[in-house]
């Protein structure tokens, strides 16, 4: 299914709700996905010895700093790597590359729309359906689309697409963006092409957020061939980062930091799947990442009502594609995940 709307079937504000929106003081926070309530104890310590070199600007060295450990850990080339102010930098970058036609790949992050939007570039939506387990299927990408976004794994459906068939999207004259900020949530990244430097115009997008609690630095970075990532950064202003983002990407690049990201995948995958037997048939698909979709029905007055009882949940309607009866949960560890699971339970109790 496809879709050339405007985007008016909705609209921008729509598209523009994230989960934090929906979580809120005094709740029990399922409605977003960073995977941590804080950095852990090494990386603050990182970030607060950096602290001192706030009175200078961010310097030449510490970004080459970075990117070098960046470049290490997908084994690539410094150049080939570009240092963000949050994954969304990204996507706010890519009008840059005057693409003449995007599709963008739904349902899935939805900043990626309103980003080549408001930037007067026309979108064709890409509809992935559920009959199949929102299975990637390239027949349905334009072949005049020269820009082409989507997640992997993907947010919200938490599907995993396979490598070889996110690759068949590649050709001369197109740049395929790929949004991994989840890949580090899967234990050994088997569908990542963070360290594929051969395919053509491929740009890949990673975060910091969701495993190292940093939302609120926003940081993460670009992969790609210099010549794409020098057009990307062109409208960037003087000094785009900040010390501590690049003190986050040296530190959350290196080998310890890595292996210690494994572990957390490995068990953040038992979590998800305690989580998926726990909501049973309540699941869409099994999951990938560190999220559950749910269809539930009257799902707008369940979400509402677990707000009550001081639980909150991402709503899913906004993103295209899904419906008001769509959810999406971030996964806890059982004895956390086990205070939404009662909570949903009486409240579906309560609507039969």
């Amino acid at each position: 299914m496809t879709s050339h709307d405007s985007g008016h079937d909705g609209g921008r504000d729509l598209l523009r709700h994230h989960g934090d929106v929906d979580a809120g003081p005094g709740l029990a926070d399922f409605a977003v996905n960073v995977r941590t309530p804080a950095p852990p104890r090494w990386l603050r310590d990182r970030l607060a010895a950096a602290l001192d070199h706030l009175g200078a600007y961010p310097a030449r060295a510490a970004d080459d700093r970075a990117r070098r450990a960046a470049a290490r850990r997908h084994g690539r080339l410094p150049e080939e790597v570009l240092v963000l102010a949050g994954a969304a930098e990204g996507f706010a970058l890519l009008p840059a590359l005057n693409p003449a036609l995007a599709a963008v790949v739904h349902p899935s992050f939805t900043e990626p729309e309103v980003a080549l939007r408001d930037a007067g570039v026309p979108v064709h939506r890409v509809l992935l359906s559920a009959d199949d387990g929102y299975r990637l299927r390239p027949e349905l990408v334009p072949d005049e689309a020269d820009l082409v976004v989507l997640g992997n794994p993907t947010n919200p459906t938490s599907v995993l697409h396979p490598a070889d068939v996110v690759r068949s999207l590649a050709r001369p004259g197109r740049v395929l963006v790929v949004d991994e900020a989840f890949a580090d949530a899967v234990p050994g990244e088997p569908e990542s092409l963070a360290g594929d430097r051969d395919v053509p115009g491929l740009l890949v997008l990673r975060s910091l957020t969701k495993t190292w609690g940093l939302a609120g630095l926003r940081a993460g970075y670009l992969l790609g061939s210099p010549d794409l990532l020098t057009r990307l950064a062109s409208p960037r202003p003087q000094w785009p980062v900040g010390s501590l983002v690049l003190e986050a990407v040296a530190a959350c690049c290196e080998p310890a930091a890595v292996a210690e990201a494994e572990r957390m995948a490995v068990a953040g995958r038992e979590h998800a799947r305690h989580a998926a037997r726990q909501l049973g048939q309540l699941v869409v698909v099994p999951p990938s990442a560190p999220f559950l979709l749910l269809r539930v029905p009257d799902g707008e007055r369940v979400r509402k009502a677990l707000r009550d009882k001081g639980v909150a949940v991402r709503r899913a309607d906004t993103f295209p594609g899904l419906t008001p009866d769509h959810l999406r949960v971030a996964v806890r560890p059982p004895e956390e995940f086990a205070v939404l699971t009662d909570a949903l339970r009486v409240v579906l109790e309560e609507r039969r």
